[in-house]
């Protein structure tokens, strides 16, 4: 048995760890804020067989109605060296505050990243990207530890990267950091204001949300096409198709996954019935338990 396994609280309700504000209890949760209780945890999980779930801030997740029926690990990595134009920095730190800090500084690559409510490691192994620019342009390398508690680190070129796909998709273990490599700039900042109030003026930042429900297809914007299908405002139970963005489901008061499942599912239906396009949906969603189906 782990001593950090003492630490695991019982119980958590995913919820409160979710920007949606949706999802039931954790069987187990424990922050971690070291590359070296990851390591620890991630092998504990491999020798007593328990089913676990990385979890950055909580954006990008659809947690189920009944919870997680094993352990949530919140990654809290968040130490950051600024050391440009080299910077190494933990998954668990902001990447919007990553995107800011370091267009303040006068470097350019991370612009994008500002206003993008996730963590560094899900941003990497989301590949996030926004006006015209990705994660992956920027990496140098990535820390990860494997599900067996092996480090190991992978230089850019060792990553398949691709449209809101990294190879950690593949994987099986965790994020710990990443170094990235920028560029001076003289209107990095200027640019990364001009993002930012792009995104509050058009996002509903004020609303519960988990980004982004669908992929943009190569058709074109997927919100231009559920507005274009007169989708904006619908609902199911507590779950609503926001009339800022169309792109994104918020969540009104009280509601489950399976309102926004059912209302995801309503969308992309007709979508395909009135423009032909097949909607890819972009939102995890996390199963009650791991193998279980999610119906999309």
């Amino acid at each position: 048995m782990s001593v950090f396994s003492s630490r695991f609280e019982k119980g958590k309700l995913l919820k409160e760890v979710s920007t949606l504000g949706i999802g039931g209890p954790a069987r187990f949760f424990v922050e971690v804020h070291t590359a070296q209780e990851l390591q620890e945890v991630l092998l504990h999980c491999h020798t007593t067989r328990l089913p676990f779930f990385i979890l950055g801030k909580g954006s990008n997740s659809l947690f189920d109605d009944r919870g997680f029926d094993g352990l949530v690990i919140a990654n809290k990595i968040a130490f950051c060296d600024l050391s440009f134009p080299l910077i190494r920095v933990g998954a668990g730190y902001s990447f919007s505050l990553l995107g800011t800090q370091t267009a303040r500084a006068g470097w350019s690559g991370l612009e994008f990243a500002s206003g993008i409510p996730g963590s560094v490691g899900g941003a990497i192994y989301m590949n996030a990207g926004a006006n015209g620019k990705e994660v992956c342009s920027v990496i140098k390398e990535v820390t990860y530890i494997t599900a067996q508690g092996e480090v190991v680190c992978f230089k850019n070129e060792e990553i398949s990267f691709s449209y809101r796909f990294s190879s950690f998709q593949q994987k099986t273990g965790a994020i710990a950091s990443a170094l990235f490599e920028l560029t001076p700039s003289q209107i990095a900042r200027q640019k990364q204001l001009e993002i930012i109030d792009y995104r509050t003026k058009t996002q509903p930042y004020s609303d519960k949300s988990a980004g982004c429900i669908f992929r943009n297809p190569p058709e074109g914007s997927a919100g231009t096409l559920i507005e274009k299908s007169g989708l904006k405002g619908q609902k199911r139970g507590g779950a609503e198709v926001s009339c800022v963005h169309a792109n994104f489901i918020v969540n009104r008061g009280g509601a489950t996954a399976q309102d926004v499942l059912a209302l995801a599912s309503f969308v992309s239906h007709v979508v395909k019935e009135k423009t032909g396009v097949e909607l890819t949906r972009e939102v995890r969603c996390i199963p009650f338990q791991p193998g279980d189906d999610v119906s999309s």
